[in-house]
């Protein structure tokens, strides 16, 4: 019985160990980096909001056409 507690204590004990292990190593970007990666989000959010608004303009004459401008 105690080896079956000890074993479900384990896993909360590891977790929160790794959790550690990984704060420890991240690190704060330098602003070089900080610069990239949001130039990067914003040309990404650029390019999917032109591909939304080209499928909408193709969308809507093809919908008119099949559904008959009701």
């Amino acid at each position: 019985m105690s080896e079956k507690l000890q074993e479900y204590l384990e896993v909360p004990q590891q977790f929160v160990r790794e959790g550690n292990q990984f704060i420890t190593r991240c690190t704060k970007p330098t602003q070089k980096e900080f610069i990239q990666i949001c130039r990067a989000v914003a040309i990404g959010f650029v390019f999917m909001g032109f591909l939304g608004y080209f499928v909408k303009l193709i969308h809507i004459p093809i919908n008119n056409i099949l559904v008959g401008g009701a």
